[in-house]
């Protein structure tokens, strides 16, 4: 089925296999202009930019997910089911939740833990919480180790709120699930993964701590967050 309703290409042969998916459309198009040769968009619908270039001699795809775990449950199950996108790799920002996770920190997810029901309504599991793929992991540590940039394995909370009424709350989930960091993406993408027999990670960089009360600025999340932009390329 394609063209889809989100993503306006008939032509599966100009995604690449591996995807990159950043939330923020705007730092899909800075990964294209910054680290990718012979740029073509693939999308434009709705704003949720995407692009396929090469990096090296390797042809990738990076594209905007949006916000939430309903977005990027519809752009990568459309990549994945009608597009023939085997690999999708979020790349997106988290908020800290120990002493030990720092701003600009990276975190590589081990884990997602969620008290959302998208992976039970799905009809994937009933399970809360859902790993990404080995394989693909295993490739980030190694790309990490060969550009020298720590990362932070983690398992992480997937959230459905932002803004939550009880915003002390997090220390609870933090305590009860061992959870470090907080994103609303990944849980979301694992199960979709794991639905169609795909593959899918997640490099997250620390934009914001709850415990130290720092942040980022939108223009750094956009476009400062290169280590786990780099991590990501050199692992395809």
């Amino acid at each position: 089925m394609i063209p889809t309703p989100h993503i306006d290409l008939d032509n599966p042969e100009l995604i690449a296999k591996t995807v990159l998916m950043p939330g923020d459309p705007l730092r899909a198009k800075y990964i294209a202009d910054t680290f990718l040769t012979n740029v073509v968009q693939i999308n434009q619908t709705r704003n949720m930019w995407g692009y396929t270039g090469n990096f090296g001699k390797k042809k990738v795809t990076v594209m905007g997910s949006g916000m939430g775990m309903a977005s990027i449950g519809i752009y990568s199950y459309e990549l994945f089911a009608f597009y023939g996108v085997e690999n999708i790799i979020r790349i997106g920002s988290c908020g800290s939740y120990t002493e030990d996770l720092n701003v600009y920190d990276v975190v590589l997810v081990e884990k997602a833990w969620s008290e959302s029901s998208y992976a039970k309504t799905m009809g994937v599991t009933n399970l809360k919480t859902i790993t990404p793929s080995k394989s693909l992991n295993n490739r980030l540590i190694k790309s990490a180790a060969k550009l020298n940039i720590k990362i932070h394995p983690s398992t992480i909370h997937s959230s459905d709120v932002f803004y939550r009424l009880k915003s002390e709350q997090y220390k609870e989930i933090q305590a009860k699930y061992g959870v470090s960091a907080v994103e609303m993406e990944s849980f979301a993408l694992f199960a979709n993964a794991k639905a169609l027999n795909k593959k899918a990670a997640c490099l997250l960089t620390v934009s914001d701590s709850l415990v130290k009360q720092e942040a980022t600025s939108a223009k750094e999340r956009q476009e400062a967050f290169t280590k786990m932009m780099e991590i990501a390329l050199h692992s395809i």
